[in-house]
């Protein structure tokens, strides 16, 4: 782990600093465009065809933004502080109330007459409904495994600053970004102008937003792994140069691994918990199962280059993303832990959290923006939602690094999480072992099906 480290994915580091540096710029032009006076730097003339609606001013619309940033880190300061004594109950509240939450907004997005928000949240709240009910039997071992993470991380209070510290960084990124978004809202272009501009802000703030939560994985998976190898999480506070180590080569050597991992690894595991959910619950109906597996299989092999394990093989040894993510998968499936992390839940759970921390977040905005501008409203609260789903995530991103570091340290020896906690290690180990007997159950049942299909095929050529 001390070897000397060399940059990885250098040429993702170069797109992620000029995206970064770009898209900082913009923001500051749009904002400042309108800032307490219209049309400051004369920007308007390049826009004139698309004038459809009378322009604002940056001013009108930044406070709402500045809402939104308060409620986030209100929502996420208040996961870290209560993380050691109410995060399993507030992790059970948002896999419940998420549903009805969705579909309440769905419901008052068609009284507003938004068919395509309310169209949106409904599909939402059905996805969510099927999903929870598809894995309501792994609950119980998901809430076991995030219970033992936050363990893990509640005692170590380095791990902690360094996550508030974080979000203090993300706020500051917030403050710019709002600037420019409340600059476009209040430009004169017509909706669908402003609509597509929001959009490309909004993949830069998600991308941008994927890198902090990811580069503080990297740092407190790397520190939690090196802390159970060398002795009990639960021991005297761990050097401070542990934490530096780990500060070092998240910002430094390994960077770029993960500004290249951070655009495709959230889109894949969203993909890859769908079909498992939807593939558990098909049934005998053959057709539909089979292109089921079809896009199982394909999302399979993304996964495996592309996984949030990848982050702690970074952390910990410093390799390139790509062969972090199949060194990691292939320590999986050589040891069967791979049976047990696909029946783990808690990756979906803190994602929950998330989305309803940015629900709450946009509803604040949104309805404060309806009552002054109705026509605005759902453009100022589909942003601050996704303002308040980064500033959760850096909280929940916590969580999430313990749970990986349990994961690749019992798969590369299981005596560590035993040294830790040998309650847990029984509870898992026979979990692991029932899931490779249920899985070696079902391929007896798929070959016994193939063998009777080829024989009544033979009987009936005969």
């Amino acid at each position: 782990m001390e070897q000397r480290r060399r940059c990885h994915d250098v040429f993702w580091l170069g797109l992620f600093l000029i995206q970064l540096i770009g898209v900082g710029f913009v923001l500051v032009i749009l904002g400042v465009n309108r800032f307490k006076k219209e049309n400051r730097l004369d920007i308007d003339k390049y826009t004139y065809r698309f004038m459809e609606n009378q322009a604002g001013l940056t001013d009108d619309y930044w406070p709402l933004y500045a809402v939104a940033s308060g409620v986030g880190t209100a929502l996420g300061w208040s996961w870290l502080l209560l993380l050691g004594s109410r995060a399993i109950q507030m992790m059970k509240v948002s896999v419940h109330i998420l549903t009805t939450y969705l579909a309440v907004i769905s419901v008052l997005c068609f009284w507003a007459h938004q068919f395509f928000w309310g169209v949106a949240f409904a599909i939402g709240a059905a996805l969510q409904f099927l999903y929870i009910i598809s894995v309501i039997d792994r609950l119980s071992f998901t809430m076991l495994v995030l219970q033992k993470a936050v363990k893990m991380v509640w005692n170590l209070p380095e791990v902690m600053r360094v996550a508030y510290a974080f979000m203090a960084v993300v706020l500051l990124w917030m403050a710019l970004w709002s600037f420019g978004a409340a600059g476009v809202v209040a430009s004169s272009m017509g909706d669908g102008g402003r609509w597509w501009l929001l959009v490309v802000l909004s993949v830069s703030l998600f991308w941008t937003g994927a890198v902090l939560c990811n580069t503080l994985h990297v740092i407190v998976s790397g520190t939690l792994v090196r802390v159970t190898i060398h002795g009990s999480c639960e021991a005297a506070p761990i050097p401070t140069n542990s934490i530096m180590k780990s500060l070092q080569y998240a910002l430094t050597t390994s960077f770029g691994s993960i500004c290249y991992g951070s655009l495709f690894t959230a889109a894949i595991r969203t993909l890859r918990w769908e079909i498992r959910g939807i593939r558990s619950k098909i049934g005998s109906n053959e057709c539909l199962l089979c292109c089921v597996d079809f896009l199982f299989h394909l999302v399979e092999t993304l996964v495996r280059f592309f996984n949030k394990y990848a982050y702690v093989q970074i952390g910990v040894y410093g390799k390139s993303f790509n062969r972090s993510a199949r060194d990691a998968w292939e320590l999986f499936q050589s040891t069967g832990v791979e049976a047990l992390v696909a029946y783990d839940c808690s990756g979906a759970v803190l994602l929950m959290g998330t989305i309803l921390g940015g629900l709450i977040t946009g509803t604040c905005s949104g309805v404060w923006a309806w009552i002054k501008w109705s026509d605005r409203a759902f453009m100022i609260g589909s942003t601050s939602m996704l303002m308040g789903m980064v500033l959760v995530g850096v909280a929940m991103v916590v969580v999430e690094s313990a749970v990986t570091s349990i994961y690749i340290c019992y798969a590369e020896d299981p005596l560590l999480i035993q040294r830790w906690d040998h309650d847990f290690f029984n509870q898992i180990s026979e979990t692991l072992h029932q899931r490779l007997q249920h899985r070696s159950s079902r391929a007896r049942e798929v070959l016994t099906h193939n063998h009777l299909d080829a024989h009544m095929l033979e009987n009936t050529q005969i």
